[in-house]
């Protein structure tokens, strides 16, 4: 079992930035790929970014390109996102999410296990 806590979510005016985190226990997260999706207020799940699981393989949705980045650290067990250039449809709970066939899909059915996730909200 892998348990994944997200963090370093909170409230923000449009063009700040954040950097989530989401940190791994229980297992290694080096054999993973790992997605970050989101949620917003009624509004379906959607895939944000992912990356595969030795970090060489990254994808984002269209809405994220040229403003997220996502990256792992392996060693801390731990996979980020930076956000920059938030902006008010960017208001949502992010989760993130781990695949155990490792190439980080940008599929929701494809993973594994899920964290509880964190809000971000965009003030405009």
């Amino acid at each position: 079992q892998v348990q994944l806590v997200e963090s370093g979510g909170g409230l923000v005016q449009a063009g700040d930035s954040l950097r989530l985190s989401c940190a791994a226990s229980g297992r290694s997260l080096v054999r993973y790929g790992m997605g970050w999706f989101r949620r917003a207020p009624e509004k379906e799940r959607e895939f944000v970014a992912a990356i595969s699981q030795s970090g060489d393989r990254t994808a984002y949705a269209d809405s994220a390109k040229g403003r997220f980045t996502i990256s792992r650290d392996n060693s801390k067990n731990t996979v980020y996102l930076q956000m920059n250039t938030l902006k008010a449809e960017d208001t949502a709970v992010y989760y993130c999410a781990a695949d155990l066939f490792g190439i980080g899909s940008t599929q929701a059915r494809d993973y594994d296990y899920w964290g509880r996730g964190t809000q971000v909200t965009v003030s405009s």
